[in-house]
Parts: structure tokens; C-alpha cells; sequence
């Protein structure tokens, strides 16, 4: 039986690059990553076939996700490698700015974000499904807390990502062959977080940003390999009984998919 294969977005860095790279290593699973830096995308491939002799196990794409065309040749590239079956989609790639109130933010900046955010995973998706349909593949969607608690100055982060989490709720409802999930990954150390601490304390109230500046200063970030596992284990093994869900990377019900 060949190893089934994952299509990742925003894979270079953070949350994606450590499900990329735990797919592979500790699942056995192929992976065509998409981001935007091929540098980045260039050493983790060197990274996967010299550090970890994982040789011919990962392929990438060059791109941005909001673009249709790296939608298709991802998907091509998924069609014409290893068996040609598509297993499931990693949709993780995403942004936080604009990062300020309402009151004085573009609403064309907003548009940017739910490109980012939300309007490339329904891309994506629709184009995937003739493909998952036929395999009964699995949709994770990386989420975030925000999508349920506000945080001022997040309106477009916030709000994409609850679009985000009734899409999967939909997507699992028109669709009950395909698996799909969205995972609240939890307060990680990512790049994300960097923007946080950096451009926050102009668009957030200094109460909310000192709580971001806490977790860093007390290393109380979570290292991208906790959710990072959980979401590459589910990519591949979530049962059809959490279809629909919106669900913290660790709650109790995904206790099997976190490392141990």
C-alpha cells in the first residue's frame, strides 16, 4: 500500500513547516507543501532529504494560496506524484493583519485578510473535492481561538477565521465522505506571534498585549510540534465522528493524535 499523500499550505514556517515535517517523519505520509518563499521552501527540502534521508517523500509549490493557479498546479502536482490519490488537505496557511480598530481600518485590507484566510481554503476545496471525494479524504482547517473570543483590533483576523470554522461545519455537512475539522492550534511560537508583540501595542489595548507579552517573556508559547502533531495525525486518521467540529488541539477527544 503506498503512502498517502497531504497537500499543506503555509508549510515554510511555524505551525505548517512542523506538520509538514511530522507527516512525514513520524506518519509516512508525502507532502506537497505551498508557500510563498522558495528560499524557505528550498531548505526544507534539503532539510527532509539530507538531515532526515526522507528522499523523494516531499514536493512543493511556489505561491500564493490566494491565487488560482497555485491552487491548480498544487493539485496537478498531487495528480502526477507518487499514486496520483489525494488524502488530505492541510489549510493552514493565514494572517493576522490588518491588526486595529474598525474605526480605521481599510476595509481593503480586510478583503486581503479573508482572501488569506478564508476565500483560498473554499478555492482550494472546491477544486480538491473530485479528489477526496474519491479517496475519502480529510480537510483540516487551522483555526484559532480568536474566531470565538475578540481581541481588540483583530476584527478581520477574528472574523475569518469564524467564516472559517462554518465553512468546515457546512463542508462536513454537504459533504459526508470527506473528513473535515478546524483545530484551534493554541497560543504557538510562530512568526505570528512576533507581529503580535510587534505591531500590537499600536491596534490592541495595552491589557490584551501585555497578556501576549507574558507568554513570551515566561516562554509560554507552545512549540509548533504540539498542535503541529495533532493536525498532521488528523490530516490523516480523524474519524468521521468529529466531522463538523470545531476543536482545541488538545482537547480530550484528540488525545490519541497528540505525541507522546
Amino acid at each position: 500500500m503506498s503512502n498517502p499523500t497531504l497537500i499543506v499550505t503555509g508549510a515554510s514556517r511555524g505551525i505548517g513547516r512542523s506538520i509538514t515535517l511530522l507527516a512525514i517523519q513520524n506518519l509516512g505520509a508525502n507532502v506537497i507543501a505551498v508557500a510563498r518563499s522558495s528560499e524557505a521552501l528550498q531548505q526544507l527540502s534539503s532539510h527532509i532529504e539530507t538531515d532526515l534521508n526522507l528522499k523523494d517523500r516531499f514536493k512543493f509549490v511556489v505561491g500564493d494560496v490566494t491565487a488560482e493557479s497555485t491552487v491548480t498546479e498544487a493539485l496537478a502536482l498531487a495528480a502526477r506524484s507518487w499514486s496520483g490519490q489525494l488524502d488530505g488537505l492541510v489549510l493552514n496557511a493565514g494572517v493576522l493583519e490588518p491588526v486595529g480598530p474598525l474605526s480605521n481600518t481599510a476595509v481593503e485590507d480586510w478583503k486581503k485578510a479573508f482572501d488569506v484566510n478564508f476565500f483560498s481554503v473554499v478555492t482550494i476545496v472546491q477544486h480538491a473535492l473530485p479528489a477526496l471525494r474519491a479517496s475519502k479524504g480529510r480537510v483540516v482547517l487551522v483555526s484559532s481561538g480568536a474566531a470565538l473570543y475578540p481581541y481588540h483590533g483583530w476584527g478581520a483576523y477574528s472574523s475569518s477565521k469564524a467564516a472559517l470554522n462554518m465553512f468546515g461545519a457546512i463542508l462536513a455537512l454537504e459533504e459526508p465522505d470527506i473528513t473535515t475539522v478546524s483545530i484551534q492550534p493554541g497560543v504557538v511560537d510562530t512568526e505570528m506571534q512576533r507581529v503580535v508583540r510587534e505591531k500590537g501595542v499600536e491596534g490592541m489595548v495595552p491589557a490584551q498585549h501585555a497578556e501576549f507579552i507574558y507568554l513570551h517573556e515566561h516562554k509560554a508559547l507552545l512549540h509548533p510540534d504540539l498542535p503541529g502533531q495533532v493536525i498532521a495525525s488528523l490530516a490523516l486518521k480523524a474519524p468521521s465522528s468529529i466531522s463538523g467540529k470545531f476543536l482545541a488541539w488538545d482537547d480530550e477527544s484528540l488525545s490519541a493524535h497528540r505525541k507522546q
